[in-house]
């Protein structure tokens, strides 16, 4: 089977004060490269949720964030106090700022930034319990997506594979007058030489010279290659690098066939096929 490295999954739990929200998105990459967003209160499971996504994911270029929203109308914030009046003594010493006139540096000083605190709490396991639910079911959803995805390239893929083959046959099919064609045409130069040679000699030399455009091993394992990619896509695991592999030999055959060829008719069929497998290489980049 094919499962493509692209995908995207999502899941939300609502819990009675908080709504728990896990989005996952992936693209192809070599290795595999998570990178996690998840709320400062979580960094120490960050570990946890690192494994199981890595387990399931193994790879891609992944985006996972988890977020976590209070609905509980607490804000989850606090005066930070000691930097507020911090401000007010700066503000105070400000000219033309009365000192006596607290209301009014109070509402400047709390106009700045960092003179709130999130309130950290400690994650409940129950509660931790529900957020590797909610991963594990967007990551669920990702695989689904990524299968999805994966049998539309193998689709892709194998019509690909089935042109190849197809002009391989129209390849064999001019081979065969091409070769006759070789050897007609130099009975027919050494003809008009009106010389007199050695026919022993001549069928030598003819034989020699036409085992130099002979493309019979390269037909053999240019087919062999192409049956090999077909059986690997059917196997019960995505094997990505091994078609890669794979694609690599079938494009050694055609370009052997293409500067053995020395004819117009095969040569437009190489030039096809090395079209063909340029679409799947393409693809391929996708592929788990």
């Amino acid at each position: 089977m094919i499962i493509s490295m692209t995908g995207y999954g999502k899941s939300v739990q609502q819990l009675p004060q908080r709504k728990i929200t896990v989005e996952i998105r992936t693209l192809n990459s070599k290795n595999l490269d998570l990178n996690l967003r998840i709320p400062s209160a979580y960094r120490e499971k960050e570990l946890d949720i690192r494994k199981i996504a890595a387990a399931q994911l193994s790879r891609g270029k992944i985006d996972l964030a988890l977020h976590v929203e209070n609905t509980s109308g607490k804000t989850g914030q606090k005066l930070n106090i000691d930097q507020i009046e911090q401000y007010i003594d700066q503000l105070s010493q400000i000219q033309n700022l009365d000192a006596s006139d607290k209301l009014k540096l109070v509402e400047i000083a709390t106009s700045f930034p960092d003179v709130f605190q999130n309130i950290e709490e400690e994650i409940e396991d129950s509660e931790f319990q529900i957020v590797l639910k909610t991963v594990n079911e967007a990551l669920d959803a990702v695989n689904d997506y990524r299968e999805t995805e994966g049998s539309i390239l193998q689709e892709e893929f194998t019509n690909r594979i089935n042109n190849i083959a197809q002009l391989l046959d129209d390849v064999i099919v001019d081979d065969k007058n091409r070769l006759d064609g070789i050897r007609t045409r130099l009975e027919k130069a050494v003809a008009d030489l009106k010389e007199k040679v050695d026919e022993n000699r001549f069928e030598q030399e003819l034989i020699y010279y036409l085992e130099k455009y002979d493309i019979t091993e390269e037909k053999v394992r240019l087919n062999n290659h192409l049956n090999y990619f077909k059986q690997t896509m059917s196997a019960s695991t995505s094997q990505g690098k091994k078609l890669a592999f794979i694609s690599q030999e079938i494009g050694r055959e055609i370009n052997t066939i293409g500067s053995k060829a020395n004819h117009a008719a095969m040569q437009q069929k190489v030039v096809q096929m090395k079209d063909e497998l340029e679409k799947i290489k393409e693809q391929m980049l996708n592929v788990l």
